[in-house]
């Protein structure tokens, strides 16, 4: 019943940006941490960054701190986020995690979407 649906994701040249969003529906998406993962092939499920139901505290992974912002806007159900001065390495399916209840460690979601591909070219 809760579907998590990802958009935003393309192709991009290295130092461009991107805006990812995610909606979820099904529960309350004010009342869970929410966050944002990638995997690419052949290494490790990484959780990119995580964000209180408030939006007051957000964890992000050292490789994207300084140049990927998460956010939320519960009034539209809907999270974010900015991806700026990308680089070939963050190139990834990117999926939204609805319910992140150790949203300080990013390490698990409840629900998933189906993933967005962003691939960032040299």
């Amino acid at each position: 019943q809760v579907q998590v649906v990802e958009s935003g994701g393309g192709l991009v040249q290295a130092g461009g940006s991107l805006r990812l969003s995610c909606t979820a529906s099904g529960l309350s998406f004010d009342d869970y941490a929410m966050g944002w993962f990638r995997q690419a092939p052949g290494k490790e499920r990484e959780g990119v960054a995580c964000i209180t139901w408030t939006g007051g505290s957000t964890y992000y992974a050292d490789s994207v701190k300084g140049r990927f912002t998460i956010s939320r806007d519960n009034a539209k159900n809907t999270l974010y986020l900015q991806m700026t001065s990308l680089k070939p390495e963050d190139t990834a399916m990117y999926y939204c995690a609805a319910e992140t209840p150790s949203w300080w460690l990013c390490d698990v979601g409840n629900y998933w979407g189906q993933g967005t591909q962003v691939t960032v070219s040299s």
